[in-house]
């Protein structure tokens, strides 16, 4: 398992930036606003499904002549379409992350029964290797928002020292400093507010452990999605790891 954080300090910091430039000079993918050639979108298809597979094997720290390698293109090639790895890397997660909350919307809208739809979620994202691309930084807003209450809310700089909850007679603190959500995490926003209604449903239901929290649930998806050589083993353990943590979330008569 990979909870990405190798690459994505950068990529979270200038990303936006670049993503800015990228359209005000026609640069880039992003920009494009003539439809692609059949043989460069091919290639576009190739560099993406290859940067999906590298980073979920190796992390977003991958190097670009790896994604380059697997998609069977020049690096230039990658570059035409991504003028940095932040693009390409800010690209990935962020088509995960909106993955992740379209499973989350079906799962909402098509199961009537709480635990039944939050389990849905869990299998579905499990399966589909989004855990493996889940950004670090959806599980730090995650933490960030849930671990507020009894904390230092901040400081001049917006600077946060979340809590994370423990059963442990030690309480564990988990300590991060990082700024106050930017505009563009309206993304990873909405993904925690989809996965929250699930959770607060499955708990009001008094089906799930009521210390469950977001942070919890995505966490299990970036933990039940390992990554083996074999597609098969690979399967299997994801099924049989995510059985031993559902069993784990739901609650119990006392």
């Amino acid at each position: 398992m990979h909870i990405q954080d190798s690459h994505w300090s950068s990529a979270s910091a200038v990303a936006a930036g670049t993503v800015s430039a990228v359209a005000e000079s026609g640069r880039g993918e992003a920009a494009r606003t003539t439809p692609l050639r059949v043989d460069a979108q091919r290639n576009l298809e190739h560099v993406l499904r290859a940067a999906r597979e590298v980073f979920g094997e190796l992390g977003y720290g991958a190097p670009m002549e790896d994604v380059a390698r697997r998609a069977r293109v020049g690096v230039g090639t990658v570059y035409r379409r991504f003028p940095s790895k932040d693009v390409l890397v800010r690209r990935i997660a962020e088509e995960e992350t909106s993955r992740l909350t379209e499973q989350a919307r079906a799962a909402l809208g098509q199961e009537d029964e709480p635990w039944s739809a939050l389990s849905r979620f869990l299998r579905t994202s499990v399966a589909s290797g989004a855990g493996r691309l889940l950004p670090p930084h959806v599980l730090r807003v995650g933490v960030a928002e849930e671990g507020t209450e009894g904390s230092d809310a901040g400081s001049a700089d917006g600077a946060r020292v979340p809590q994370q909850r423990s059963e442990s007679a030690t309480e564990l603190r988990l300590v991060e400093q990082r700024p106050a959500p930017e505009p563009d995490d309206a993304g990873a926003a909405t993904l925690l507010e989809v996965v929250g209604q699930l959770v607060e449903r499955a708990r009001a239901a008094g089906e799930l452990r009521p210390d469950v929290t977001v942070s919890d649930v995505l966490l299990v998806i970036a933990t039940a999605a390992p990554s083996l050589p074999d597609a098969a083993q690979q399967a299997a353990a994801s099924a049989r790891l995510l059985d031993i943590l559902l069993e784990g979330l739901r609650s119990r008569p006392v």
